[in-house]
């Protein structure tokens, strides 16, 4: 087991790296030495309870955690956004005035949701790849894996109750078994009004000095054998092995932190090619892309309320991974990325000549640029020709017509309710214009050739494709009931989803489709390799959704010369930030009453001003780690994650401890929170208090 072994080489990196809880021995004593006062079995065993035991998976794509014996549950409030959405209501706008249950029999259920505790993770490599030589044949190794793996996984769940996945590690070079209990009775506890919740929105996403109150309260119910449930009235709260609990002390600079969650994704071994795409070429012309969808969705946004609260929810979607890759290609370029990534791949040249992993890194790099322009030309789609909104409705509708007649009136009456034809239009314009300047023209496909030698430009297109579609009017859209299907594939609105998706599908996927496991393989092989190479890399196996444990401590950072952020925001820069013009800065009229009457009644004039809000620390985060548990040196609650700098957000690429910052609500304010303005304290009662 070579990759485990190197897997913790004694080459300590500040505060980097994800790392596998089953193994965190292997670190503890670097842990111990930044400050952490428990040991490894506080964190990860199977034989009593640990921390793991009060963190879950939250839905199918965050973190939550425990924090009191009756099975309440803290995560992010952009992770419950979905269900307190789905109970509000015109007379109970939970997402704008919160909710708090008052008593058990208020707390509301959540269809469908779940909560994944892991019972524990096991190294299976040698189980899975028993007898698999490294050159076996792909399509044999993966049957291999696959029915080892179901076989794993049917022995683990045999007691019931249990679900579990075999993931592989280091690109299939280390498999791990994941066992874990599952519970689908959760119900809504509480949550902040939208505008502590989701306070600074889109203007300070990915941005420090943050104010947000990101939390939400939820609550597992179980049987009462204190095992997984379907929801029923007689349920009961579950009783965890383990609860955090809450730290009063606060946090300051050189605090050490861990975060214990669940990672998503993230590609710290690709090669310099591979970063180079990315940095250099993807996530500019990304970039552009969203530069001029958000100008325009902007500028409508800015004519009208009406439009503004239409297209708000579209506007932050884009934005949200506009500003991630903003960050990631600057610090790609700032840490000089893809040159330090050549200059390693030469070591590793001069390292495998001779052996089975020599010429690794060139087979990988051919395969990148043989795969690039087909992967330039699909962000065209994806980021342009699809998200034009009458073709995908002109194709939603049809497939309505020919399945559900009845409900076409419906379905035109809601896109319309929330559409702008002048919006659409002028996106068309834009998208279609880059379309002709950047795609090369040999993948552009023979629809938009035509289109344009039929009409002579993008602009007189539009023009035509607005005028022409049935699709663009709702009184022509109401009458379809009797249309004849055949000719509304005739429709510009559906010729154009309908060729620029075939397009994408038979011309683009299946080349890129067909060199990614090529890809994987070489990649898989070089992973290998540069972990028998060893050197001065501590090797974590990227993230996959599976629990990680990241460790580092509270620091602030320096963006650019002369500015330095400090790591602690306070309640003092939400009212600075307060005001009722501007959507995403209009807190509710309670806290502002609330804060004045504090400086009233203060001498020194100072009353609520210093309630700590967030904090920054220099943990290894991604998406997934919503709502993980910030952990002190004693093992207690400090913090919820969830966000991080723009400036550091190349981490799921490279990791700079001078830039790379996680973003949590300090626990003190969720506290502040839900006694001052939810007067829940019913809540606060429940869980346990630490200096």
């Amino acid at each position: 087991m070579v990759a485990l072994v190197l897997a913790f080489s004694p080459v300590l990196r500040a505060d980097e790296g994800m790392w596998l809880p089953s193994l965190i021995s292997g670190r503890i004593a670097d842990m111990q030495a930044k400050g952490f006062k428990l040991g490894a079995e506080d964190i990860y065993s199977v034989n009593q309870a640990s921390l793991k035991d009060a963190v879950l998976l939250f839905g199918g794509g965050c973190t939550g955690e425990v924090v009191s014996p009756e099975g309440l549950v803290l995560t992010n409030h952009h992770c419950g956004y979905y269900h307190i959405g789905r109970h509000s209501s015109v007379e109970h706008d939970y997402l704008k005035d919160g909710f708090w249950a008052m008593t058990r029999d208020a707390e509301l259920p959540c269809p469908g949701l779940t909560v994944s505790f892991l019972e524990r993770m096991e190294d299976v490599t040698a189980v899975v790849l028993k007898g698999v030589p490294d050159d076996a044949v792909p399509a044999w190794r993966d049957s291999v894996v696959l029915a080892r793996s179901q076989a794993l996984v049917k022995e683990a769940c045999a007691e019931g109750g249990l679900q579990a996945s075999v993931e592989p590690l280091y690109y299939g070079n280390q498999y791990f078994l994941f066992v874990y209990k599952v519970y689908r009775d959760i119900r809504l506890v509480g949550a902040p009004p939208s505008s502590i919740g989701k306070f600074g929105g889109d203007t300070d996403n990915w941005m420090w000095p943050r104010h947000t109150g990101d939390f939400s309260m939820f609550r597992i119910y179980a049987g009462k054998d204190n095992e997984p449930a379907d929801y029923a009235p007689s349920n009961v709260p579950f009783k965890p092995r383990k609860f955090f609990k809450i730290s009063t002390s606060g946090v300051k600079e050189g605090d050490f932190t861990f975060i214990y969650g669940n990672p998503g994704s993230t590609q710290e071994y690709i090669t310099g090619e591979a970063v180079r795409w990315i940095g250099e070429v993807a996530d500019p012309e990304r970039i552009a892309l969203r530069d001029l969808r958000l100008g325009i969705i902007k500028s409508y946004m800015a004519q009208s309320q009406e439009l503004r609260i239409r297209y708000s929810s579209r506007a932050a979607s884009v934005a949200n991974a506009w500003k991630k890759w903003q960050g990631e290609s600057l610090g790609i370029r700032r840490m000089k990325t893809v040159a330090s990534k050549k200059a390693y791949e030469d070591r590793f040249r001069k390292w495998s000549a001779g052996t089975d992993y020599e010429g690794v890194v060139d087979r990988i790099d051919s395969l990148l640029r043989l795969r690039e322009p087909y992967e330039f030309a699909a962000y065209y789609y994806t980021e342009a020709a699809s998200q034009l909104e009458l073709p995908r409705f002109a194709k939603s509708l049809v497939t309505v017509l020919s399945e559900m007649p009845d409900r076409v009136a419906a379905s035109g009456e809601s896109f319309f309710k929330n559409y702008s034809q002048p919006m659409d239009k002028e996106m068309f314009v834009e998208m279609m214009s880059m379309f002709e300047k950047r795609v090369p023209e040999s993948f552009k496909p023979s629809y938009f050739k035509d289109c344009l030698e039929k009409y002579g430009s993008v602009s007189a297109w539009a023009d035509a494709f607005f005028a022409e579609s049935v699709f663009a009017d709702p009184a022509r859209v109401a009458a379809l009931i009797q249309a004849d299907l055949p000719a509304l594939k005739q429709d510009p609105a559906y010729l154009f989803d309908n060729a620029f998706s075939t397009w994408y599908h038979k011309d683009l996927m299946p080349v890129l489709k067909r060199l990614a496991p090529e890809v994987f393989l070489l990649q898989r092989d070089y992973m290998r390799g540069q972990m028998m190479m060893g050197g001065d890399r501590d090797f974590y196996p990227d993230a996959n959704l599976t629990l990680r444990v990241a460790y580092g401590h509270v620091e602030g950072y320096s963006p650019s010369d002369g500015v330095y952020y400090t790591p602690v925001s306070t309640l003092k820069g939400v009212i600075e930030k307060d005001n009722p013009d501007i959507f995403d800065y209009d807190i509710p009229q309670s806290l502002r009453d609330l804060y004045a009457k504090s400086v009233a009644e203060d001498p020194a004039g100072v009353g609520m001003a210093n309630v700590p809000v967030c904090f920054l620390a220099t943990n290894h985060t991604t998406g997934g780690n919503s709502g993980s548990p910030v952990i002190n040196a004693e093992g207690n609650l400090i913090g919820i994650n969830f966000d991080r700098v723009w400036e550091g957000t190349m981490s799921d690429i490279v990791f700079d401890p001078d830039y790379c910052r996680n973003i949590s609500l300090d626990i003190r304010y969720l506290l502040f929170v839900v006694k001052e303005l939810g007067h829940a304290d019913h809540l606060l009662n429940e869980m346990t208090f630490v200096n």
